[in-house]
């Protein structure tokens, strides 16, 4: 077994910062290298977190032989490019969702990692939340019997600058893919067609960007189970997010809008603190994947969430967002052998 990982973090917005300070906790991770294209700020990052080197351009970590894995956290229309580039040179690969823009970039990309022998994790960090990977440990030891039925919920009042959502690709790419993953990780079913309906309830400004601020799924699967994903950006009450698999003996109920569990009783009545943002709610998700990703490489172990995993989920959103502007249902292709 390897002891140590030399890590280098791409990308030092919100996101970048926290996998970069929890790269510094994880047993057998050694961050290496930061960078970010804004001047000053991989300096700043690295200063902080005692990172031996820092850059504004990726190139650097592509010379550098002492660099052995990379978490990307840049835009989204870089993941195809940096991940070739990253595979070409040997590094092992941790990617945020989505794998890239579109499949056919996903397609392209897989091939440069299979070319390698690559190493690749997409970062789909619900897979790694304590509730969820507890639903899926009860599922898999049969306590609802076989499943039947996926219901998600993604609701958040903190919608991204339009500057962002310009080229996030959309609700259903941005916000849904979760979702989309998730079902068919606790199903162990692949998603066989998905139809897709959304609206501007809110946000008025999402009209021109031809997105809707709320959107809804249906799912129908492989083996005959079928779903349905609420999602939306008008949620301003709390961040939630919830799931829950109906099964032909049992349902398992995943997640509450609660931060904590505990009642406040006085005068004014009864009340309980809200969660209010993913990082609150997923903070120990975003830890646990990191560590997945650092042992899986030091025992030289498959990771949980691979790029195959990211391409079908990625296909999912893609069908999602053309079922929503067309009005009819979409097929997937069956991209997972």
């Amino acid at each position: 077994m390897k002891e140590t990982i030399n890590c280098a973090v791409l990308g030092l917005g919100r996101l970048g910062y926290w996998h970069a300070c929890n790269l510094t906790k994880i047993k057998g991770a050694n961050l290496t290298c930061v960078v970010d294209p804004l001047e000053g700020r991989a300096e700043q990052v690295a200063r902080e977190l005692g990172a031996e080197k820092w850059s504004q351009d990726v190139e650097d970590i592509i010379k550098d032989d002492n660099v052995e894995a990379v978490v990307i956290v840049t835009p989204t229309s870089t993941h195809a490019d940096l991940i070739t580039k990253m595979a070409d040179a040997k590094k092992h690969i941790f990617v945020e969702k989505p794998l890239t823009q579109n499949v056919n970039e996903a397609d392209q990309v897989i091939d440069v990692i299979k070319k390698n022998q690559g190493f690749c994790q997409v970062g789909f960090m619900r897979r790694f939340d304590p509730d969820y990977a507890e639903a899926k440990r009860r599922i898999q030891n049969g306590d609802i019997g076989q499943p039947l039925y996926f219901k998600g919920v993604s609701r958040d009042g903190n919608i991204p600058p339009v500057e962002f959502l310009k080229n996030s690709g959309g609700i259903f790419l941005d916000l849904a893919i979760h979702e989309y993953d998730i079902a068919r990780f606790l199903l162990d079913q692949e998603i066989t067609e998905v139809h897709s309906t959304g609206s501007v309830l809110l946000h008025s400004f999402m009209k021109d960007l031809n997105d809707a601020d709320s959107a809804n799924s249906y799912l129908t699967f492989d083996q005959g189970a079928a779903g349905d994903i609420e999602a939306s950006w008008i949620a301003h009450n709390a961040y939630d997010v919830r799931g829950e698999v109906i099964g032909s003996e049992g349902a398992i109920q995943i997640g509450s809008m609660r931060r904590r569990n505990i009642n406040i009783l006085n005068k004014s009545g009864s009340s309980h603190e809200l969660i209010p943002d993913f990082p609150t709610k997923f903070e120990d998700a975003y830890y646990l994947e990191l560590e997945h990703f650092i042992d899986s490489l030091r025992k030289s172990k498959a990771p949980l969430c691979n790029e195959i995993d990211g391409k079908i989920a990625l296909e999912a959103a893609a069908a999602a967002t053309k079922s929503f502007h067309t009005n009819k249902p979409v097929k997937l292709q069956a991209i997972y052998s």
